[in-house]
């Protein structure tokens, strides 16, 4: 079978990105034939004549006049609806005027679909690649004898997850609902939250094997079109043969592809996405997945949470600012602990010094490989709690901890005081919202650690140096990755580290 391929377009024409997914009138695709039977064996041999494939022919009316099938996947469209609205109304119809087939003037598809077909979502169907993407999506396909066209009707009906609470961002106030992997469910209740004939979609598929639903969605007249524009080609620019999660989108289309930072946000929570929506960013969404991916992205973004939006803005900016805290805290105490320590031990206090030598007497390692194995044990409990099932993984991580680290320190392998430092990293870096983002501060913490056992409190400062400088350097979708601190504008410092109130911030929708 002729494989259908994706769309390649460069230049600025907004209709790249077709609202219709199966639009390809620019290509030469195999058309449907006249003869139903016909029809009926290329589907058969082009999914292999698979036993999931259902095929029911009928008559329209009892006059046996004109013969129909309907062809769908077992599974994936509803066959409860398919017998009610389809094949009963097809079967029973019993006023069908014969004479209007035979009159070329006429279009007797559009006939059938008005009189016939009870059903509100019917697509015209004339080529063989929409039909197979069709039937494969789960809208079952209706071909009638004698016509090279058809129809596609809105009957899919598969098993799916409904509206939860995400587990991923958990909040004490505000709303419980979260994405599912339905990617129509996901832009209504988008939808929901923005009733404005302003918030547009547009839809593709990606992918020559799977064909993967991908949704954008924006405020027209607020989004930035250059921005937007900058979206198109690069979703239009992915080749590849299968998407199964969004994360295959966002490292496909990302500016920079080797830096530890996240350049593109991501959540599961529709309040999220429809906050940054009304202040001009754009939201893509993947069927399959309930993470949908927000462009363009900057630092504090991943820094803040809903719920700073749902409290008060005095304790809003104080949780922000003990989330500023958090980071350099999960970046630079192991480091700073080993540079101290191991170079600058005259600015401690005399009796901690004395107290921290002797814990370390009798230790066999220097301070960097025993920050080595403190911090990669820990990492290997998270990761190990986060793979075993629910009931046993908190446990595990958590007893493992405690169990490791006070055994560690009756050794004589590791001191007491390199345990309260590991925790306290650990603890500060759940502290972030972003899991993306503090994946990102886990990794530099070990070069940092590396930097301050070789140069002290020099490397440290060399490191942050560094990073500024990378972090600064970072563009998401064209968009500095640190502009909130480059005083473009001075309003968005109202949202920022703080959290000025509402009275001051009138308009949700002031660009980022």
């Amino acid at each position: 079978m002729r494989r259908l391929k994706r769309i390649k377009q460069a230049g600025n024409k907004k209709d790249s990105i077709q609202a219709d997914l199966t639009d390809y009138s620019d290509k030469k695709t195999l058309l449907l034939y006249s003869t139903l039977q016909e029809n009926i064996d290329y589907v058969k041999n082009s999914l292999g004549n698979s036993s999931d494939l259902i095929i029911r022919k009928t008559y329209i009316d009892n006059t046996k006049f004109l013969q129909a099938c309907v062809i769908f996947i077992d599974g994936l469209s509803n066959n409860t609806s398919i017998n009610e609205f389809v094949l009963e109304s097809i079967r029973l119809y019993d006023n069908l005027d014969h004479q209007f087939f035979e009159d070329p003037l006429i279009d007797p598809l559009i006939k059938l679909k008005e009189l016939i077909l009870p059903i509100g979502e019917i697509k015209e169907i004339s080529d063989m690649d929409t039909l197979l993407i069709g039937i494969l999506s789960g809208d079952p396909a209706i071909l009638l004898n004698g016509f090279q066209a058809g129809f596609l009707v809105g009957l899919k009906g598969w098993e799916e997850r409904g509206v939860q609470e995400p587990s991923s961002e958990t909040v004490i106030r505000g709303p419980r609902e979260g994405f599912s992997e339905n990617i129509r469910l996901n832009t209504a209740l988008i939808r929901r939250k923005i009733k404005d004939s302003n918030l547009w979609l547009e839809q593709l598929l990606i992918g020559t094997v799977t064909k993967t639903t991908v949704a954008i969605m924006y405020l027209h007249g607020i989004v930035e079109e250059t921005v937007l524009q900058e979206v198109r080609i690069r979703l239009n620019r992915i080749d590849i043969d299968g998407i199964l999660e969004s994360g295959y989108i966002e490292e496909l289309i990302q500016d920079h592809t080797y830096t530890p930072f996240p350049t593109i946000y991501n959540t599961e929570r529709p309040d999220v996405t429809a906050a940054a929506l009304l202040k001009g960013r754009i939201a893509i969404l993947v069927d399959g997945t309930p993470f949908v991916l927000i462009v363009p992205a900057i630092f504090p973004q991943f820094l803040q949470a809903s719920e700073d939006y749902y409290q008060r803005s005095d304790i809003s900016t104080l949780i922000r600012i003990l989330r500023f805290i958090s980071i350099f805290t999960a970046l630079l105490a192991p480091s700073m602990f080993i540079a101290i320590t191991t170079y600058h031990y005259e600015i401690l206090p005399r009796p901690l010094l004395i107290a921290l030598a002797q814990q370390r007497e009798g230790v066999p390692f220097p301070l960097i490989i025993e920050a080595f194995l403190m911090e990669g044990t820990f990492e290997l409990l998270r990761e190990a709690g986060v793979r075993m099932p629910r009931a046993v993984g908190q446990a595990i991580s958590i007893v493992g901890a405690l169990v490791i680290g006070q055994a560690a320190v009756e050794a004589g392998i590791v001191s007491p005081a390199m345990v309260i430092v590991v925790a306290i990293t650990a603890i500060t870096s759940f502290a972030i919202p972003s899991y993306n983002m503090a994946n990102a501060f886990r990794i530099l913490r070990f070069g940092m650690m590396i930097l301050a056992a070789t140069f002290g409190l020099f490397g440290i400062i060399m490191g942050l140096l560094l990073m500024v400088q990378h972090l600064c350097s970072l563009r998401s979708f064209g968009e500095p990755f640190m502009k909130p601190f480059a005083g473009v504008k001075k309003k968005i410092f109202k949202d920022t580290i703080l959290r000025v109130p509402w009275s001051k911030m009138k308009k949700s929708s002031n660009k980022i």
